[in-house]
């Protein structure tokens, strides 16, 4: 009866570590979810630690890379001008182990919407924004 017990106890053991290890697992967020929220929260700050050294941004339809601080001040006016109120995440997948996208949309205060794309990609193991393109629809 005590051997019994014990299996029982151990087997319930085991269960108990693997839910809780696969509950934390799902938990967790992508870095391209993290620039979604940082949108959604109208977050530059928060988008910053995913620049490299020069970062590619379309801002309705106008395409240019830019220094990682120049970037910092071009989506900070943008969303001064179009203060994110709704954002809609339409389509995501992994195209390869290398990188991550988005595409979405966001509604701003002001009755502007925008279709987004995120694209990052894995760079000496952190990902790192490679495309950001906010067009207004």
């Amino acid at each position: 009866m005590k051997h019994y017990i014990n299996k029982l106890l151990l087997s319930l053991s085991f269960l108990l570590v693997f839910s809780t290890t696969g509950q934390a697992q799902s938990g967790t967020r992508t870095p391209v979810e993290d620039m979604v929220n940082a949108i959604r929260n109208d977050r530059v700050v928060d988008m910053v630690k995913f620049f490299d050294n020069f970062v590619p941004l379309t801002i309705n339809n106008n395409q240019a890379i830019y220094s990682h601080n120049q970037a910092e001040v071009i989506l900070k006016d943008f969303f001064d001008k179009n203060i994110p109120r709704e954002f809609t995440v339409m389509d995501n997948g992994s195209p390869d182990n290398y990188s991550k996208f988005i595409i979405g949309s966001f509604t701003a205060t002001n009755g502007v919407k925008f279709n987004v794309y995120i694209l990052m990609r894995l760079k000496d193991g952190n990902y790192m924004l490679q495309d950001l393109r906010l067009n207004r629809e």
